[in-house]
């Protein structure tokens, strides 16, 4: 969740961005890429607390996707081996066979 509210308010900054120099007269695409280099800069500025946590997150999945060998959430790999089976159990009965 620490990415999603990053993201959010990063978007947000854009916006902002967006408005004043639209407000103050730039406009066409300069608009576009003014906004998003004074939105990065102004997040890299004001959001160090949600880009430390978003940090964190992301290298604690890291961390546990290396230490469990798991390459999804645990509900996505047992649905996955529970088509197998299913997959599997059909191989045998109704399918033709392969050449």
């Amino acid at each position: 969740m620490p990415l999603v509210v990053y993201s959010v308010l990063r978007l947000l900054l854009f916006g902002v961005a967006l408005g004043a120099l639209w407000l103050v007269g730039l406009r066409g695409w300069l608009l576009v890429l003014v906004a998003a280099a004074v939105a990065l800069m102004l997040s890299y500025l004001t959001l160090r607390g949600p880009r430390d946590a978003a940090s964190r997150y992301l290298a604690a999945r890291a961390e546990h996707r290396a230490r469990t060998k798991e390459r999804f959430s645990r509900a996505v790999e047992d649905d996955a081996a529970a088509e197998d089976a299913a997959v599997d159990a059909a191989d045998g009965t109704d399918a033709p066979p392969a050449r």
